[in-house]
Formats: structure tokens, sequence, C-alpha cells
């Protein structure tokens, strides 16, 4: 094995080891990033590269930098949504009023369901971290539930049977509709049966692991830092539920004109709702406001550092090899493109990452072997949404760390059950019907 090699496969696990351990990721990614540009002879600064040559440390920057340029509004949006929800009560309403109705035993199907009908509506699967968690929280603390597998919950109904589905306005689904000609409803019915399957097996497992700790003794623990429930005076449950609905209908209205920026005035609109409809409920405003910006700059500045490793990892030449081998792999080319796509994905930590890197080379050589562009569309977006998910993918640290403020430690075995075993899963039966 070449030292290109064992850079980009040693850095990589190193970097899972040091996320898995709560090592800070401002400090573990740039130093993995840095031992694989080491391994293969990039250049540290730009004084040693030549006239418009890559070095490190740009390369680093321009990945971290781009991420947070792209996206700082929408978490900055996100975090303050979610914190002025809790200080108002309203999470709080919503949760009483669920457990009450339907009993403490549909809390995990509330916040499973809250999810999927937000990452349907396309809102992006970081606010939908950001917005339903202190619903989740609520819910949770209501029924007993250990918080920890709450990142799995948020996560399930958020990155599995609807992320990849067939009509979810998700970008993991739309991207190969420009490589293969294909429009987001490729192959419906055979991601109706996958979405469905996902679904079941997924809450039914979730459910057994819950109800198995609980019996173990484990129950809801309460934190400093908490939001504290209120004794009395919640404001009415349909005042959580109008804000929600109100990010959903704005992203879904808009997402066809302003596409990304749609998130933005939909968090816009969410916040201004929950000012004007439970502006006699505040606790306290500008502390909730204040920790909402913090908490979002936390986010961000954790998955931009796994992003800057992104960065360094597509320059080097193990990569390429890497990603030219998984997109030639023989034998049937539905099982040898979710292969290449699962594999892709995992290195770069990226669901939609893995598919913009393999797809212009995977859509033309299937596309001419006579391959059906619809259930190879189908294909590449159920096998994103696998091993993207392992421990250093940005919206796992960010949910697990920034949003739910657990440890990987505690909390990420549910998060893979949900969403790298239960997505594979999915791949398998959708091989299986193709």
């Amino acid at each position: 094995m070449t030292l290109e090699w064992i850079g980009l496969l040693g850095s990589l696990a190193l970097l899972v080891v040091l996320t898995m351990r709560g090592v800070d990721l401002l400090l573990a990614a740039p130093v993995c990033a840095l031992l694989l540009a080491l391994s293969f002879g990039l250049p540290l600064v730009p004084q040693l590269a030549g006239v418009g040559a890559e070095n490190f440390t740009s390369a680093y920057m321009t990945g971290f930098s781009g991420f947070i340029a792209s996206w700082f509004f929408v978490f900055l949006l996100g975090s303050v949504f979610g914190k002025v929800m809790e200080d108002s009560g309203a999470a709080d309403s919503v949760a009483q009023w669920v457990v009450k109705r339907f009993g403490a035993r549909h809390a995990l199907l509330a916040v499973i369901g809250a999810c999927a009908i937000l990452t349907y509506g396309g809102v992006s699967l970081f606010v939908v971290a950001f917005s339903v968690f202190p619903l989740a929280l609520a819910l949770f603390r209501e029924a007993g539930l250990p918080r920890r597998f709450i990142p799995g919950a948020i996560g399930f109904g958020s990155v599995t049977f609807t992320m990849t589905s067939a009509g979810s306005p998700e970008i993991q689904n739309w991207i190969p509709m420009q490589y293969l000609g294909t429009t987001p409803y490729a192959a419906w019915q055979v991601s109706l049966v996958v979405a469905m399957l996902m679904a079941v097996t997924g809450f039914v497992w979730l459910k057994w692991m819950i109800g198995r700790s609980i019996t173990a003794g484990e129950r809801y623990d309460v934190r400093d830092g908490d939001p504290q429930p209120k004794a009395g005076g919640l404001p009415h449950p349909a005042t959580g539920l109008i804000p929600l609905a109100a990010v959903l209908g704005v992203a879904f209205a808009l997402h066809d004109s302003l596409k990304q920026s749609a998130l933005i005035v939909a968090l816009l609109a969410g916040v201004l709702t929950v000012l004007v409809v439970n502006r006699k409920y505040f606790i306290n405003l500008p502390h909730a406001v204040s920790n909402g910006t913090l908490g979002a700059l936390i986010a961000i500045a954790n998955t931009a550092a796994v992003v800057g490793f992104g960065a360094i990892a597509k320059l080097s030449p193990a990569f390429g090899a890497a990603v030219d081998s998984l997109t030639s792999l023989p034998g049937d080319p539905l099982v040898s493109a979710s292969i290449a796509i699962t594999l892709i994905a995992g290195l770069t930590g990226s669901a939609s990452g893995g598919q913009a890197i393999a797809l212009p080379i995977l859509a033309p050589h299937y596309l001419g072997l006579g391959v059906d562009a619809n259930a190879l569309h189908r294909v590449v977006a159920i096998a994103s949404g696998g091993l993207d998910s392992l421990p250093h993918n940005g919206y796992v640290v960010t949910t697990i760390r920034g949003v739910c403020r657990e440890t990987h430690k505690s909390a990420y075995w549910p998060m893979f059950c949900m969403t790298v075993l239960v997505p594979l899963f999915g791949l398998i039966v959708a091989l299986l019907l193709l």
C-alpha cells in the first residue's frame, strides 16, 4: 500500500476515532487533514506552491469558509427558531398535548413524524434538527424516555425514508436528475415499498432499543442548561404548530423560485411567527436569542471543519484512484453503481458529495450499457444515504453535539443503526425489486 493510500485511509480512520472520543472537531479535522496532505506531498502554504497550484491552507479554508458562506444564515435562523420555541413554552405545550392526547407511547412517533413532514416538505436536514429538537426534548421529558436517543430519532425521521424517496425535494433526490434526465419521482413504485419498509423497520427497532434501555433502568436525565418546563401558563398547542407550519409552507412555496434561499425566508417567517403568536409567554427572549446564536456558531464551525477535511481528501491521488476503481466495478450495473456511491459517500462523509463526484462518471457509463435511468436514479439516491452517516459526517456531528448536546459515545450507536444500517437494508430491498 502506497503512502497516499495509508494517508487517506489512516487520516479518515483517525478522524472517526477522535470524533468518537469527543475531541473537538475544530482541532481534530484540520490535524487529520494536515496528516493527509503530508502523505501525498501537498504544499502547506501558498508560498511553497507554484502560481495557481493547490496548497493545504488555501484548499482547507476554501472548503471551510465556503460551507459557512453557503449555510450561515440557515444555521443561525434555524438555531434561533429552536430557542424561541423553547423559551416561549410552545414546544412544551405541543409535547404535553401529544402525551395527554395519544399517550407517552406515541412520543417517539411524534418526533419522527415531525421530522419526516418537514424533510419531505423541503426544509433542510440541518434546520429540521434545530427546529424539532425543542419538541423532542419536551416529549422525551414528558414520556420519561432516555434523551440520548433523540439524535437517532431525529436522524431517522430526516435522512432515511424521506430524504432519498421519490418526490422528496431534498438535493439527494435531485442531483441525479441533471445527469440521468429523470424526474424526482423516478421509480416511485419501488421507492414507496422501500420507504415503507425502512419506516416500519426503523421505528420498531428504535422503539425496541429505547424499551430495552428503560428496562435496564435508564430514564430521562435533567441537565444543567436545559430549558425549564413551565408549571403553568403555557400557550395553546396550536401556537407551537403554527410556526412549524409557517416554515414548512414558506419553504414549499418558494423552493422552486429561491432554491436554498427559500430556507432563509422560511426560517425568518418561522421566527417572526413565534414572536407574534407567543409574545406574552417568553421568559427571557434576549437570552434565548443569544444562546441560539452561540449554538449556531458552534454547530456550523464543527460541520465546516469536517467539510475542510473533505476538500483535502478530494485532492489526494488515492482518492482519485479509489473513485476510478469504484466507478468501474464489474457485475450487475445497479449493484456496482450502488457499491460505488455508498463507498464514495462514506469517504467524503456526504451523500450529496458522493453523488456529485461519482455521477459524472457513472451516468454516461451505465446509460451507455442500457441501464434504465429511473432505476439507476433511485439506487443512487438510496445508496448515497448509507455510509455517508459515519461519525465524521457533518449532519451527524451537528445533530449529536451542536443541537442535542450529546456525545458520540452515548448517542452514536442508535444514530448508526437508524441512518446507516436501515438505509443499507432499504438499498438491498431496492436492488432486489429493480
